[in-house]
């Protein structure tokens, strides 16, 4: 089976994107993904020689599909799966995470603008981002500890602007099946010095099943002061305003009979419709952000923020409220050395953040709050220490190593029912070290290896899930990741090749299930073994932006996965040696750019997905599908300061039905989420400029 699979990885395509040539820019048509420069893990190097398994999705890569949400962008990456159980409802999976994921994104670290956007509970509100607030992702895969604190399913890095943001007014407004409406405005004023920019994002969609209507605003404030060449000072604001409606999981019957249907009735229970089952979300974030340069070779960027959100959840069980205030901040320092064909580099710093929730949740009639049922407080704080070292060698060597050491607390104290008191689960200086060896050995050509430890203490909704019975015994999970692989860039840089292999071995694991009544509780796992290979292939075919044709490139990612349980027992159950549930075995993405001197373009895009376990006993599989969909449009100059981009496309186009976000371990089988069928897309942007 290894084998075959590396036989697929080799005939696999994989990600790097099409920079679109026009004759109004100045992009030069032979650039490539490798030559992006990633910030992750403090580099600063082009992508093709970093020695770690990161992806860059940058703006024509998002640009790519409807301009309406990530996911697909995501999806086209290795070892990457984004999953939207309806309209706003997402989950985010780096090589199996979604493990601790009913809903909502866990053990993913996230940073927007450098500024921790996960919160010191665990959780991050990715669906309060609208499309329009990523410019560039960088995706690291598995621990990441060593420099971004605890967590073992990896760490995203997004960005909103690029540091060379023109004076000017950004307009888009498209529209699409199921009544999608989507408008974003932004203004930026100023110049590269001093400059602020103003955004706000309208989008609205009926949804594809029953009770799946969405509404999402969201509003930001960015600016940028730069005081002199030693310093400068930046700052994020938003707010976002997300309701979205909650289907329920169907059963295999109910989803054969009708996927478009809400969830049914079910003995005490009632439908989604009939327990108006949503979320009301708002999210308030401010942070600030500090650069200051030293000396030439000694600089420190810092980052405090405070951030608020509150949560309104009726649900088939209950009615919730969470009110979640909470702020943190980061330091970095960077020191670097030269000795004649010797460079070092010293980054030390440190992270934490502080909350102070509060969860109640109470009876549920019809979609209004009845009798107080539990009422929390939760304080709960997380804090690292980390520092890192890169050494560039005379040879093309390089070496990289860096160790964090993490604590975090959660008390939770029950102000009524029967059981009212204070508990603790307190995780104590756990070490996480990275090292990485990487040789350029020929040009080129990059082998490198790391090994990693990953730990990840459980997060607030883990300890207080939503069966609201108070865990203080779940234990942090902890592994080691081995990882090898090569990058390649060949052909004067036309053909980039990027293959990776990891065996990882999480003890502790920390695992969902559900009670009789649906509810989600956690508990650790035993052992996993988490094996894999990730590849990505592009291939500029037309390099020459004098043509008619100016971009033409294909490009194509594979991903193989074998996570089993290791040693896993639930009771008199043993499950050792299943695969994980929720983990297909292989997915592979593809597509086709193409771009005209005259400004016309098109997109083709492929997706493949295993089938996969549903539960832990492996009895339920959802069954493989294929996706195919495109894009094209006309983007052209009106004047000199005005670029007009008329676009259409159509995702689905087979109309395939299939489940994206199965809910694993479900109660009774409610396993199945219908995506959207085949269904379309079209807008308009103008791009004006002072």
């Amino acid at each position: 089976m290894i084998m075959k699979s590396c036989i697929l990885i080799l005939l696999a395509i994989i990600v790097a994107c099409p920079l679109h040539a026009q004759k109004n820019q100045t992009t030069d048509s032979t650039r490539t993904l490798q030559e992006v420069v990633v910030k992750a893990y403090e580099q600063n190097r082009q992508l093709k020689e970093v020695s770690a398994a990161i992806n860059v999705i940058n703006t024509d890569q998002l640009k790519r599909y409807n301009n309406t949400g990530l996911l697909p962008a995501l999806n086209a990456t290795p070892g990457v799966h984004m999953e939207e159980r309806s309209p706003g409802s997402y989950r985010l999976n780096i090589r199996g995470s979604t493990l601790r994921s009913p809903f909502g994104v866990r053990n993913v670290k996230v940073y927007w603008n450098g500024i921790p956007f996960t919160d010191p509970g665990g959780n991050t509100y990715l669906n309060q981002l609208s499309f329009y607030n990523a410019s560039s992702i960088e995706i690291l895969k598995g621990p990441a500890s060593s420099l971004y604190g605890a967590g073992t399913g990896g760490a995203v890095l997004i960005n909103s602007q690029s540091n060379d943001r023109p004076a000017g007014i950004n307009l888009h407004y498209a529209t699409g099946s199921y009544n999608l409406q989507n408008i974003n405005a932004q203004v930026t004023l100023g110049d590269s010095d001093h400059n602020n920019t103003f955004g706000y994002t309208h989008q609205t969609s009926d949804g594809y099943r029953d009770n799946t209507r969405m509404r999402r605003d969201v509003a930001t404030w960015e600016t940028l002061f730069k005081a002199n060449e030693k310093q400068q000072l930046s700052a994020s604001v938003l707010y976002g305003d997300l309701y979205y409606q909650t289907p329920g999981g169907l059963t295999a019957a109910q989803y054969k009979d009708n996927p478009r249907s809400a969830r049914p009735a079910a003995g005490a229970f009632p439908s989604a419709q009939d327990a108006q089952a949503a979320i009301y979300q708002k999210t308030f974030l401010a942070g600030i952000t500090h650069q200051y340069r030293f000396t030439e070779n000694f600089q420190n960027t810092s980052v405090v923020y405070g951030a608020f959100s509150n949560i309104k959840n009726p649900t088939f069980r209950n009615y919730e409220r969470r009110s979640e205030p909470h702020f943190g901040g980061r330091t970095m320092f960077t020191l670097n050395k030269q000795w004649q064909e010797t460079n070092l580099q010293v980054s030390f710093g440190g992270e934490g953040q502080r909350g102070f929730f509060n969860t109640k949740t109470f009876g549920n009639i019809g979609g209004n709050p009845d009798t107080v049922q539990t009422d929390d407080d939760i304080d709960n704080y997380i804090y690292s220490f980390f520092a890192q070292a890169d050494l560039h060698l005379k040879g093309d060597w390089s070496l990289s190593a860096g160790v964090s050491v993490n604590k975090s607390s959660i008390t939770i104290t029950r102000l009524t029912g029967p059981e009212t008191g204070k508990l603790n689960a307190t995780f104590n200086s756990e070490w996480a070290p990275r090292i990485a060896l990487s040789k350029k050995v020929i040009p080129g050509l990059l082998l490198y290896a790391s090994l990693s430890r990953g730990f990840s203490p459980p997060g607030t909704a883990e300890i207080l899930p939503s069966t609201s019975i108070i865990n203080t015994d779940l234990q942090a999970e902890h592994g080691l990741n081995y990882e090898a692989g090569f990058k390649s860039s060949w052909f004067q840089q036309r053909l980039y090749v990027e293959v990776n292999a990891f065996y990882y071995q999480l003890q502790n694991a920390i695992v969902q299930r559900r009670d009789a009544s649906g509810a989600d509780y956690f508990e650790n796992a035993g052992s996993t073994k988490q094996r894999g290979i990730e590849s990505q292939i592009s291939y500029q075919l037309l390099p020459h932006k004098n043509r008619f044709v100016s971009t033409a490139r294909i490009w194509a990612s594979h991903t193989y996965n074998n996570f089993r349980y290791q040693d896993f027992k639930v009771v008199t159950t043993d499950y050792s040696g299943n695969k994980l549930p929720g983990v297909p075995r292989h997915t592979i993405a593809a597509g086709l750019d193409v771009t005209t001197r005259p400004g016309w373009y098109i997109n083709l895009t492929w997706f493949y997905n295993d089938p996969l376990a549903l539960n832990d006993a492996n009895t339920d599989m959802a069954t493989s599908y294929n996706l195919a969909g495109g894009r094209t449009g006309w983007r052209t100059p009106l004047s000199k300061t005005l670029i007009m981009d008329v676009f259409a496309g159509v995702d689905n186009v087979f109309d395939v039905t299939y489940s994206l976000g199965n809910d694993i371990n479900a109660t009774g089988g409610r396993y199945f989420n219908a995506a959207p069928g085949r269904n379309y897309f079209g807008g308009v942007s103008f791009q004006y400029r002072f």
